[in-house]
């Protein structure tokens, strides 16, 4: 089976796209997805998107780490498939489409997709752990998917891949683990990010529910107001907007680009 697909990258957080709407996609098969994800002999990704039929929306959107672990959404990879799919006619300039993590709303804007995002859940603040390099404090949130925060005063000195990977499996984010993000603030509306994706396993140049998850405890907390602008390690700036409640915040949207990269077509089963 030849499986015809699309590379994209939303701030240098690059996926593997497929139309998928006949359902013929080998999405049980993780270890082709593995392959597939691989960067050396594979197209290489840090996601596999498929586009498929929605009953209740203009499509479903599934998404596949390159572990071929299924996860409920993620951030960039969203205004990707919005993206290809109003370009291949699937949905109009204003949609909706389900995820894992619930039906969400996207509007194109150009090269850019200002993406609606789930109501924001499982609030923590003011929690502190211990990591290698000592005691930090963090704030945590499932902004679609779950996402530790750590303020730093120096972004660059962070050890991202080993900090990371010990908030990632740290005990208080048991069985499934975490997400890392370590933010520097650089005004009153204005962060830097970095962030370690699990599922990933490392540190990439953009996470979308990341940047989100940081501009929602950064409010919280008091560090920043919105609209707030993000800059990732690609150098993109993202816009997190939202309104701030009693129980966390309303109204969360994410704007940023949503970027083709090349066109393909991989062999299935030979």
């Amino acid at each position: 089976m030849t499986i015809p697909f699309w590379k994209m990258h939303g701030a240098g957080n690059d996926f593997v796209l497929v139309d998928d709407r006949t359902l013929k996609f080998p999405a049980a098969d993780a270890a082709f997805m593995q392959r597939l994800a691989a960067r050396r002999t594979g197209v290489g990704s840090e996601g596999i998107i498929l586009i498929q039929p929605s009953a209740t929306a203009d499509f479903r959107m599934r998404f596949f780490n390159p572990d071929g672990g299924e996860v409920d959404m993620c951030g960039n990879g969203a205004r990707c498939v919005a993206r290809l799919a109003h370009d291949l006619g699937v949905a109009p300039a204003r949609m909706r489409f389900d995820t894992g993590a619930g039906l969400l709303a996207a509007e194109m804007a150009g090269s850019r997709v200002r993406l609606t995002m789930t109501e924001p859940k499982d609030w923590r603040v003011d929690q502190a752990f211990d990591l290698p390099d000592g005691r930090h404090a963090y704030g945590f949130v499932n902004s679609g998917v779950p996402h530790a925060v750590v303020r730093v005063d120096d972004l660059e000195a962070v050890d991202v891949p080993r900090l990371g990977a010990a908030i990632r499996h740290h005990r208080d984010f048991a069985p499934k683990g975490t997400n890392a993000n370590f933010i520097a603030v650089t005004g009153p509306q204005s962060l830097r990010i970095r962030t370690y994706e699990r599922g990933v396993e490392a540190e990439t140049l953009a996470c979308g529910t990341g940047i989100v998850a940081a501009g929602l405890i950064a409010g919280r907390m008091g560090w920043v107001k919105p609209a707030v602008q993000i800059t990732c390690a690609s150098g993109d700036v993202l816009e997190v907007n939202y309104r701030l409640t009693g129980a966390g915040a309303e109204a969360v949207t994410l704007l940023g680009p949503a970027e083709y990269t090349f066109k393909g077509a991989v062999e299935y089963g030979a």
